[in-house]
C-alpha cells in the first residue's frame, strides 16, 4: 500500500485566490493588531480553506516492474577453439539457473557472433547484438548485463555514457594461451600474368623470440616455394601470377607444441590476373565487302594489340612488277612468320588464299606455332575452295578441315548444333532460342569434308559453319563463311556478330571463362557456390572438402545447357577445395584473413575499460582441475557497489505499474461540516463576548 494526500479544489485556483487572499489578510491583521478572538478568526479561515481545498488521501495499489539482464553468449567460431564452447554452455546454464531464483530480474538471453551465410564480415560483435537487447528498455529499468566471450571482441565502444548498468564479463579459455599466426601486411589486388608480384608478410607468436621459420607459399593450390621467416619482421615474397581472373596465393607455417589453433597458421591473398593486351595478326586477301569487320570488332576491344595486313592485288592482275612497288607498306613476312611469330597470341587469314607473297615453308612456320600452343582462326570464303587453297599449303596440318570444292550459295539461318548449344562460345548467343533463329539470313557456304573438332554452328543441309578444333598445344577455329558482315551492316535486322566473333577470338587465345571443362567456386558470406561448364550431360558430382578436412559431397544441377551448379551453407572460415572428375578448384569461404582469428588468444583486456566504465568486472571462468567457477548473483541498489570477490551485482529498479487507486476525503461529508460550523462558531462566540 502507498498513501499520499492530494488536494482536488472545489473552485479553480484563481477563484480561490479571490475568496482566501482578502480572508487571509484580514485574518494576519487581527492577528497582528492583537484582536480579541484573532486565534479562532485564523482557525475559522483554515477550516474554510481546507474545505475549498478538498483534500484527498490516496491509497495506490502499484505492481513492481522487473530489472532486465542481458545474458549474452559469444557464438563465434573462436569460441570453437578448445574447450571454450563447452565452457560457454555450462556457464549460461549455470547463470539462467541463479537468475532464476531472482523473480524481480527479466532475463533476455542473446547468441551473438555467428558468421552470417551472406555477410563478408566475421566479427565478435556482441555490443550491436547488447544494444538489440536493450532497445525497448527505460534506462532505469536496466539491471546490466553478463558477456560470456573469449574478450575477442571487436565492436567495443570508445565511450560509455548515460547508464549506471554494470556490464559483466565471464571471459572463457586460460590464461597462458600460445598462438602463431601469419598474416599478409601488403597484398596488391591485381597483377599482370606471367609477371611478379611484390609482396609482403608477417608471422607472429604469442611467445615471442625472433626464431626463423618455414613458410610454405601455394598459388591457387600449387606449393611454389618455401620461404624463411624471421618471427615479427616484415618479409618480402616474389610471385609469378599464373592465370587471367581469380589467383589465391596462401602462406602457411607449422604449428607449434601448445597452440591453441592453427586456423590462422594459413593467410590468403586474392590476386586478380590481368592478361597484357593480347597480339593479334590479321592477313586479309583481296578486299570484299566483310573485310573490315574483323579489324572493327578487334580495334574496338582495349585488350587487343592489332596488326593488319591487306594483299590488295588480286591474282588475275599479276604483272613483271616487283610486290614491293606495289605495297603501300612493304609486306615483312620474315619478321612476322619467322623472327616474332611467337609474339602473337591470335593469327587469323581472312579470305587468304596461297600467293607468292607468304614463302610456302612460312605455312610449314605456322603450321608448327599452331602445335607449340598458338592459335589460328580461318574465315573461309570462295578463296578457300579454289586451287590457290592454303589448304594445299603446308598448313594443312593445321587445319581441322579441307575443303570439298563446293561453294554452297543460297539464303539460310545460321544455327548451333547440339555441341554449340553447350559450348561457351556459343551457348547462349542472343537469338538462338528461336526457330527460325532471331538473326539475319546468310548466303554463302563453303563445303567441307570429314571435320576434326566440335562443329558449334551449322548452316544449310547441317553442314559445318564454325569448327572449333585443338591441335597439339594450340587452338584453330575455321568460320566456313565470309557473310558475318550481313549481321554488322544490320541486314535483316542483324545479328550477334560482336559477342560472336569476340567469343571465338578469347577462346582460340585460352581465355578461362571460355573453357568447355571448368570448374569454378566462390564464396558468398558463409555460402560456398559452386558452377561446372562442361560439354557433358551427366555432371556427376563435386566432391568439396572443407578446410578442417571434412569431405561433402554437392549434388550439381542443371542452370542452363552445359552449366551446373550447387549451392551450400558452410559453418568453416577458410579455403576449400572442390572436384568434379579431373577438374579442382579451390575457394575461400567467408573473409579473407577474418578478424575473428586475427587474434585468438583469451584475453581480459579489451573488455576492462567497459568494466569500469560501468561499475562491472571481467573476471576468468576457469576454476580448480579444469572446472569452471561461475560468480554468485546479487542484486544490489542503483548506487551499490556492483562486484566483489566471487560475486557480481545487477541493480533493481524502483519502477513501478500502477493498478487502481482509493480515494478517501479528508474534509467532506459530516465530518468536514462539523469542523466547519465548530470553526465558525468558536470564533462568533469569542467575538460576542
Amino acid at each position: 500500500m502507498n498513501w499520499s494526500i492530494a488536494f482536488e479544489p472545489l473552485l479553480s485556483w484563481t477563484w480561490l485566490g479571490v475568496v482566501l487572499v482578502p480572508l487571509a489578510l484580514l485574518a494576519l491583521a487581527g492577528l497582528i493588531l492583537r484582536q480579541r478572538g484573532a486565534g479562532f478568526r485564523i482557525a475559522a479561515f483554515a477550516a474554510l480553506a481546507l474545505a475549498l481545498l478538498n483534500p484527498v488521501l490516496l491509497d495506490e495499489e502499484r505492481e513492481p516492474l522487473k530489472s532486465v539482464v542481458a545474458l549474452v553468449a559469444d557464438r563465434s567460431q573462436s569460441q570453437d577453439i578448445g574447450d571454450r564452447r563447452a565452457a560457454t554452455d555450462s556457464a549460461m546454464e549455470e547463470l539462467r539457473a541463479k537468475l532464476g531464483r531472482f523473480p524481480q530480474f527479466d532475463v533476455r538471453v542473446v547468441e551473438a557472433g555467428q558468421a552470417s551465410d551472406t555477410d563478408d564480415r566475421t566479427e565478435t560483435r556482441l555490443f550491436g547484438a547488447l544494444d538489440g537487447v536493450f532497445r525497448d528498455v527505460p534506462q532505469s529499468r536496466i539491471a546490466g548485463a553478463i558477456l560470456v566471450t573469449d574478450g575477442q571482441v571487436h565492436d567495443v565502444p570508445e565511450k560509455i555514457e548515460g547508464t549506471n548498468a554494470p556490464i559483466h564479463s565471464l571471459i572463457t579459455g586460460e590464461d597462458d594461451e600460445r598462438d602463431r599466426r601469419v598474416r599478409f601486411e601488403n597484398a596488391p589486388r591485381f597483377g599482370i600474368v606471367d609477371k611478379p608480384l611484390q609482396m609482403t608478410y608477417r608471422v607472429t607468436d604469442t611467445a615471442g623470440g625472433q626464431d626463423a621459420v618455414d613458410v610454405r607459399v601455394s598459388v591457387n593450390g600449387e606449393q611454389v616455394s618455401v620461404e624463411r621467416a624471421i618471427i615479427g619482421e616484415e618479409m618480402s615474397l616474389d610471385i609469378v601470377v599464373p592465370a587471367a581472373g581469380r589467383n589465391i596465393v596462401e602462406l602457411a607455417v607449422d604449428t607449434v607444441e601448445g597452440e591453441i589453433t592453427d586456423t590462422n597458421n594459413r593467410a590468403i591473398a586474392l590476386v586478380d590476373g590481368i592478361r597484357e593486351n593480347l597480339r593479334v595478326l590479321l592477313v586479309s586477301g583481296e578486299p570484299h565487302a566483310g573485310e573490315r569487320t574483323w579489324r572493327n570488332l578487334l580495334k574496338s576491344d582495349a585488350a587487343v594489340d592489332l596488326v593488319h595486313f591487306t594483299i590488295l592485288r588480286p591474282p588475275e592482275k599479276q604483272d613483271g612488277t616487283p610486290i614491293n612497288d606495289l605495297s603501300l607498306i612493304a609486306f615483312p613476312t620474315r619478321e612476322l612468320f619467322v623472327e616474332k611469330i611467337n609474339d602473337f597470341d591470335l593469327i587469323i587469314f581472312d579470305r587468304y588464299q596461297h600467293r607468292d607473297v607468304l614463302p610456302i615453308l612460312y605455312y610449314d612456320y605456322i603450321a608448327e606455332y599452331v602445335e607449340n600452343g598458338g592459335a589460328l582462326l580461318i574465315a573461309a570464303g570462295p578463296e578457300y575452295a579454289g586451287l590457290q587453297s592454303i589448304s594445299r599449303t603446308p598448313l594443312m596440318a593445321a587445319l581441322p578441315a579441307l575443303p570439298t570444292g563446293d561453294v554452297i550459295e543460297e539464303g539460310f539461318y545460321p544455327r548451333l548444333t547440339d555441341t554449340g548449344e553447350r559450348h561457351p562460345v556459343t551457348r547462349g548467343l542472343e537469338g538462338s532460342q528461336q526457330d527460325p533463329p532471331h538473326w539475319s539470313r546468310w548466303f554463302r557456304l563453303i563445303g567441307i569434308r570429314q571435320p576434326e573438332g566440335q562443329v558449334v554452328m551449322k548452316g544449310p543441309g547441317d553442314q559445318p559453319l564454325l569448327i572449333l578444333n585443338r591441335k597439339g598445344e594450340g587452338r584453330v577455329g575455321m568460320f566456313l563463311s565470309d557473310q558475318g558482315w550481313l549481321w554488322a551492316r544490320g541486314f535483316e535486322g542483324g545479328g550477334p556478330h560482336v559477342s560472336l566473333y569476340r567469343r571465338i577470338a578469347h577462346w582460340l587465345m585460352k581465355e578461362p571463362e571460355l573453357e568447355e571443362e571448368r570448374l569454378t567456386a566462390s564464396g558468398r558470406g558463409m555460402t560456398l557456390d559452386i558452377r561446372l561448364q562442361t560439354m557433358s550431360d551427366d555432371p556427376g558430382t563435386a566432391t568439396v572438402l572443407s578446410p578442417s578436412g571434412e569431405r561433402i559431397d554437392a549434388t550439381l544441377t542443371s542452370e542452363s545447357p552445359g552449366i551446373f551448379s550447387a549451392s551450400m551453407t558452410v559453418d568453416e572460415i577458410g579455403l576449400y577445395q572442390v572436384a568434379n572428375g579431373d577438374l579442382t578448384t579451390l575457394a575461400h569461404v567467408g573473409p579473407v584473413n577474418a578478424p575473428e582469428f586475427a587474434e585468438t588468444v583469451s584475453t581480459e583486456d579489451i573488455l576492462k575499460p567497459v568494466a569500469e566504465a560501468t561499475g562491472g568486472s571481467v573476471r576468468r571462468l576457469e576454476g580448480f582441475a579444469g572446472g569452471i567457477s561461475v560468480p554468485g548473483i546479487v542484486p544490489v541498489r542503483a548506487t551499490g557497489q556492483a562486484s566483489g570477490r566471487d560475486w557480481i551485482g545487477l541493480r533493481t529498479t524502483n519502477d513501478s505499474v500502477l493498478k487502481s487507486v482509493d480515494r478517501v476525503p479528508l474534509f467532506g461529508g459530516f465530518f468536514g461540516l462539523a469542523l466547519l460550523l465548530l470553526a465558525l462558531g468558536s470564533m462568533w462566540w469569542r467575538e460576542g463576548r
